[in-house]
């Protein structure tokens, strides 16, 4: 296994998710960096909320949005110019969402994660965060306005919600479960994220 995609809409709490595992000692971590954080006070106080790459249309990792276009070999090249360790790469991308058959395809023997929250939560999640104003990753290109946003939010819920029907999958209720799930190291005890008290789904498919 060399890769654990990552698919959620912004607001959907996503990276919340990614971080509660990201420091498994089966994971490569050269994707961090300083400038690649973000933190905010959404939760209640200031927590570090973004951590590592992100891939998507017009971002420092820039995912072309025509993805079946493109080989294994020529993705493959844009996920890994984000590390240079060992370990499994976590790569996630809202615009996974939409390319679901595509990354199972291609990947099979890769599990994809996928968090899910409703529409309007996400909406107002991805607001109280910061909206435009995200430091990291930038929003500017592939979401572009507040209209486009709810759009995209609402296209990558359904691609979840159809992907989660379709290939069925596993949900674990804390992220213990998932790395079980994963297969992956459990991450130190100060990385607790129980889904249900969170408001998020989580499926690995």
């Amino acid at each position: 296994m060399k890769y654990i995609f990552v698919a959620g809409a912004p607001g959907s709490k996503w990276s919340s998710v990614v971080k509660n595992i990201y420091w498994s000692t089966d994971i490569d971590h050269t994707d961090y960096s300083e400038a690649r954080t973000y933190w905010h006070d959404a939760p209640g106080q200031l927590e570090l909320m973004h951590t590592g790459a992100y891939f998507d249309p017009g971002m420092e990792f820039d995912l072309p949005e025509d993805l079946e276009s493109h080989s294994k070999e020529q993705l493959e090249k844009i996920f890994d110019s984000a590390f240079s360790g060992e370990g499994i790469r976590i790569v996630k991308s809202h615009m996974f969402s939409i390319h679901l058959d595509l990354i199972r395809r291609i990947w099979p023997d890769c599990p994809i994660v996928l968090v899910h929250r409703d529409d309007d939560a996400c909406l107002g999640w991805w607001v109280k965060c910061g909206h435009f104003n995200i430091t990291y990753p930038s929003y500017d290109y592939y979401f572009r306005d507040f209209k486009t946003m709810a759009q995209r939010i609402k296209q990558e819920n359904l691609g979840i919600i159809n992907a989660r029907l379709k290939y069925s999958g596993l949900s674990p209720i804390d992220n213990l479960g998932l790395a079980g799930i994963l297969g992956i190291e459990p991450p130190t005890a100060e990385y607790s994220q129980n889904y249900g008290q969170s408001d998020v789904r989580v499926t690995v498919i």
